[in-house]
């Protein structure tokens, strides 16, 4: 091949060139501290690269966002958890100063009104948000626990909710209740009083025999609301086991029917009623009451269902008080305020499912979740129905019903004994007086005993309810500690991967740096070289 000085100049300018941009590449490597300018440059580096970088990506968003804000969420919750175990042992001494037999009514009303503060403190605790999320409402994570505000039933309000609620319970949800008939001693006053008339139930305030005070137990079904619509009677139902094949919808037979709703000021009492009528059952609006006769509870083998028996209650509500716990978050249940839109709350969106798939018999649905690793989630959130149940809020209820009883028949036997220091033995009326005294006396030792009986076993229901708090709260530390050890363990990994990365991508300084100036002197040698060779050409010869 003949060598002419034309190839020559060519060859020695298409090597300065390619020293000049090997000079440009590692001046930008210099520059940038990176390797590549472009995928061309390396491609197996480039996609190896681009693997590391997804995966510091994502380790950086697991440990820096997604643990930070999932370990922020459990700290609140266990603040909270913390707070409601406080209040819980604080109402338990409460409850054991209460169960002191020698207490008037006067004490007992204050201890009642510390207890109604600490549980009105336990709920407005099930309202704490995280970021603007409640934390113990599931998914519902934009609605307060309890409401915040009185909704009266009130159709013009823009506010008003009337809810149909299901609530789904077992056979512990019959208990028994202990009640006293005080007959004429009802409203009896030092004032209105008139020994000197014989007792005669047509004459209104005429007295009461001992004979005469009935105390008994009636059994009851207490739903978690009191104040309901009085004009909507409850209906009461079991739900069959599932069957093969599968019946859709699952089979409901009605347990007892309900005789009639009996508000609680109506004459004759329904308590009384009960008592002197077995064979009845009765709805108390105001309390949320269910009372069973006792031939009813026998006729209806009661006793002996299963404690494995679905039982189902459904009633309705439309007044609302500030503090009550809103019924979406524990129970299935219909907004049917407006009719033609009706707005369901936890029912099955699979039909098909038997029972039903309630909140009660699928908490795990409510479950909030974080991602915290490679196919790797935590949970965050505690529900409200594993510490705030109603039952806190219903056992007071019933500490106020029974105070107010002890405080009626304690003014009427402190009205009667004023009257009977101020009558002499043998007048006229005395003997009637020291009867209907007596009668007054029989009552309060009852009522008394069963309030004392009340606050005893409320010491248990509210241990209960810290065994339960005590148990979330571990739950939670046991979530926490968890999160520590991945937290952990994503600290690492993204040391681990962000060196890879680094090793992968950036460039050895002291390396490129030697390279650059030995491309410095390489150019320079070449335009040396090629200034010698394009010195001469044939024109030199000729």
């Amino acid at each position: 091949m003949r060598m002419t000085n034309k190839i020559m100049q060519n060859n020695s300018l298409y090597n300065i060139n390619n020293n000049k941009e090997l000079q440009d590449k590692l001046s930008t490597q210099m520059s940038t501290k990176k390797k590549l300018t472009r995928p061309s440059d390396d491609p197996v580096v480039a996609i190896r690269a681009l693997r590391l970088r997804s995966d510091v990506s994502q380790i950086t968003q697991f440990y820096e966002k997604n643990a930070e804000d999932a370990e922020s969420w459990l700290k609140v919750t266990g603040d909270a958890l913390e707070t409601t175990s406080s209040i819980i042992e604080s109402m338990v001494g409460l409850c054991g100063q209460g169960a002191n037999k020698d207490l008037g009514p006067d004490k007992l009303e204050i201890i009642l009104a510390q207890l109604k503060e600490l549980k009105n403190e336990f709920y407005s605790t099930g309202n704490v948000d995280y970021a603007g999320r409640y934390m113990f409402t599931g998914y519902r994570t934009d609605t307060p626990l309890t409401y915040t505000e009185d909704i009266p039933n009130d159709p013009a309000n823009p506010s008003y909710q009337n809810f149909s609620i299901t609530e789904q319970v077992d056979i512990s949800a019959l208990d028994s209740i202990n009640h006293t008939i005080i007959g004429g001693l009802k409203g009896l006053t030092k004032e209105n009083y008139d020994p000197t008339v014989n007792y005669n139930p047509a004459v209104p305030n005429s007295g009461e025999k001992e004979t005469n005070i009935v105390n008994g137990d009636i059994y009851r079904i207490r739903i978690s609301y009191s104040d309901v619509k009085s004009d909507v009677v409850p209906t009461i139902t079991t739900v069959a086991p599932p069957t093969v094949p599968p019946t859709i919808p699952p089979a409901e037979t009605a347990l007892f029917t309900v005789d009639q709703n009996m508000s609680s000021t109506a004459d004759p009492n329904p308590y009384d009623y009960i008592l002197k009528n077995p064979d009845k059952s009765v709805f108390v609006p105001e309390t949320g009451e269910i009372l069973i006769g006792a031939d009813v509870y026998t006729n209806m083998n009661l006793g002996s269902i299963d404690s494995s028996t679905e039982i189902r209650i459904n009633y309705q509500k439309d007044s609302w008080t500030k503090g009550d716990m809103r019924p979406q978050h524990y129970f299935a249940c219909e907004n049917i305020t407006d009719p033609a839109n009706t707005i369901k709350y936890n029912y099955a969106e699979n039909p098909g499912k038997i029972p039903p798939q309630y909140i009660p018999s699928e908490k795990v649905t409510q479950y909030l979740e974080y991602d915290v690793g490679y196919n790797q989630k935590i949970r965050v959130n505690t529900t409200a129905g594993e510490v705030f149940t109603m039952d806190m809020d219903r056992n007071i209820d019933d500490m106020e019903e029974a105070l107010s009883k002890l405080k009626e028949i304690y003014k009427v036997k402190d009205d009667l004994d004023k009257k009977l220091d101020g009558m002499e033995e043998g007048e006229a009326g005395y003997a009637n007086l020291q009867a209907t005294y007596a009668a007054a006396d029989k009552a309060y030792t009852y009522i008394r005993d069963n309030m004392q009986k009340m606050f005893e076993g409320l010491i248990t229901k509210v241990n209960d309810i810290g065994n339960m708090t005590n148990l979330a709260i571990t739950d939670n530390g046991t979530r926490s500690s968890r999160l520590d050890l991945i937290d952990n363990r994503l600290m690492t990994q993204k040391t681990t991967f962000e060196t890879l990365q680094s090793a992968n991508e950036d460039i050895d300084v002291t390396e490129v740096t030697v390279q650059l100036t030995s491309m410095g002197y390489s150019y320079q040698s070449a335009l040396m070289a090629t200034s010698k060779i394009l010195q001469n050409s044939l024109m030199n010869y000729i």
